[in-house]
C-alpha cells in the first residue's frame, strides 16, 4: 500500500472513521468533463493544462491515445491526471502528463487521491509497455524517481490593473524596447482566426530550427477553448509583424505560442506584443502573467529574464518501464544539432508541410 494512503487511513481509524476508498476512473462522458473542469476552479495545484478540453485537442489534432484519470472519494471528485501516449520510432514510446503542455502532473485535494492517481498511472505505463512515464510537475513529488530539474524553468509574475505601474515594474532596458515599439507606430489587435498568427509563428520556429505544429492543431485549440484562447496580432502600416496565442485560466494569462516575421526584430515587435498582452490582461482583472516554459540557457530564457521575471524550476519526474536511462529529447542534445541546422535552411512553405509530421511526435 502507498505510504500516503496508509497514513490517511490510519488517521481515520484513530479518529473513529471508516477509511475512505479512493476510486480511479477514466474520463469518458461530457458530464464528467464538466465535473472535471469544475474541480479545477478550486484545486490549488490545477493549471490550464489540466483542462478536460486537452483530451479532445490531442485526439483531434494528433490522434494520440489519451487517458484522463480522475479520483473519487464517496462520489466526490478529489483529483485529476491527464495522460497522453506517444509512440514514435524517432523519439521513443512514452506516457506523458501531458504532451504539448508545460505542467500537468497530478492535481489533487488530498494525498490519498494523489497517490491513487500516481499508482494508476504507473500501472497504465506498465500495461502499455512504454519506455517511461513522464510526470510534468511544478514541484518535486517523487524524490525516489529520476528527474530533470535543471533543464526547464517557468516564468511568472504578478501584475496589477494600472498599466503605468506594470510598465515601471519592468527593468529599464526592457522598458526602452517596449517604448521603441510604441514609437514605431505598431498596432495590436485581436484576431478571430489563426491565419496571421500561423504565418508569424511558423516563420519564427523555422528560423529556430524547430518543426512547426499544424494549422489544424491551432484551429482545434481555438475551437475547443473558445473564450479562453485569444490571438493578438501586431502590424506596422498593415504589414504583419508578430502574433501570439494566449490562454486564460482563472486569474492568469499564458502567452503560449508566438512568433515574429523579419520585421519584428527591427521594430521590437515581440517586445511590444508581449507588453500588449500584459497591459490588456491587467486592465481586465488578470493578476498573474505566466510567461511559460524555457530551457535554461536558451534565447527565450534570456529574453524573459530581461523582463524581470524570476525563473522557477520545473520538475519532470520519470517512472522507467523499459528505458534504462532518462530520455533526452530536446534541442540542446548534440545529436539533434545537424537536424536543427538543416531545418533552418528549409524553404518556409516546405517547413510548413513537413513540420507537423515531425512535431506531432515531440510532445
Amino acid at each position: 500500500m502507498n505510504g500516503n494512503v496508509a497514513v490517511d487511513n490510519l488517521r481515520e481509524v484513530l479518529e473513529g472513521e471508516r477509511p475512505r476508498i479512493v476510486e480511479v476512473k477514466t474520463l469518458e462522458s461530457s458530464e464528467d468533463a464538466i465535473r472535471w473542469d469544475r474541480f479545477l476552479e478550486t484545486c490549488r495545484e490545477a493549471t490550464f493544462f489540466h483542462r478536460a478540453g486537452w483530451k479532445e485537442v490531442i485526439d483531434r489534432a494528433f490522434h494520440h491515445d489519451t487517458y484522463f484519470l480522475f479520483a473519487e472519494v464517496g462520489g466526490e471528485l478529489q483529483g485529476v491526471l491527464p495522460l497522453g501516449h506517444i509512440n514514435s520510432y524517432l523519439f521513443g514510446n512514452a506516457l506523458i502528463s501531458l504532451p504539448f503542455c508545460v505542467q500537468s502532473g497530478v492535481a489533487a485535494n488530498s494525498s490519498a487521491a494523489h497517490s491513487a492517481l500516481e499508482k494508476a498511472a504507473c500501472e497504465l505505463a506498465d500495461s502499455l509497455g512504454v519506455d517511461y512515464l513522464e510526470m510534468r510537475n511544478s514541484h518535486p513529488c517523487r524524490l525516489d524517481w529520476p528527474s530533470k530539474s535543471s533543464l526547464y524553468v517557468n516564468f511568472s509574475k504578478t501584475i496589477v490593473s494600472d498599466p503605468e505601474a506594470n510598465l515601471r515594474a519592468i527593468p529599464r532596458k526592457q522598458r526602452a524596447m517596449i517604448r521603441k515599439g510604441i514609437k514605431a507606430g505598431l498596432v495590436a489587435e485581436i484576431d478571430e482566426d489563426i491565419e496571421r498568427f500561423f504565418k508569424a509563428y511558423s516563420e519564427s520556429v523555422r528560423n529556430l530550427g524547430t518543426p512547426v505544429l499544424s494549422r489544424h492543431y491551432f484551429r482545434t485549440l481555438k475551437e475547443v477553448f473558445k473564450e479562453a484562447c485569444e490571438i493578438l496580432t501586431v502590424t506596422h502600416n498593415g504589414q504583419l509583424v508578430s502574433s501570439v496565442m494566449s490562454f486564460y485560466f482563472r486569474d492568469q494569462v499564458l502567452p503560449y505560442y508566438g512568433g515574429g516575421t523579419t520585421l519584428a526584430r527591427h521594430l521590437k515587435g515581440n517586445d511590444f506584443m508581449y507588453w500588449e498582452v500584459l497591459r490588456r490582461a491587467g486592465e481586465r482583472g488578470i493578476r498573474l502573467f505566466d510567461y511559460g516554459r524555457s530551457k535554461i540557457g536558451s534565447g527565450s530564457y534570456s529574453f524573459k529574464k530581461n523582463w524581470g521575471f524570476a525563473p522557477e524550476p520545473l520538475y519532470y519526474e520519470y517512472y522507467l518501464v523499459k528505458a534504462k536511462n532518462l530520455p533526452d529529447v530536446n534541442p540542446l542534445n548534440p545529436k539533434y544539432r545537424l537536424f536543427i541546422e538543416l531545418w533552418k535552411r528549409l524553404p518556409l512553405p516546405l517547413s510548413r508541410v513537413l513540420g507537423p509530421l515531425v512535431a506531432r511526435h515531440l510532445g
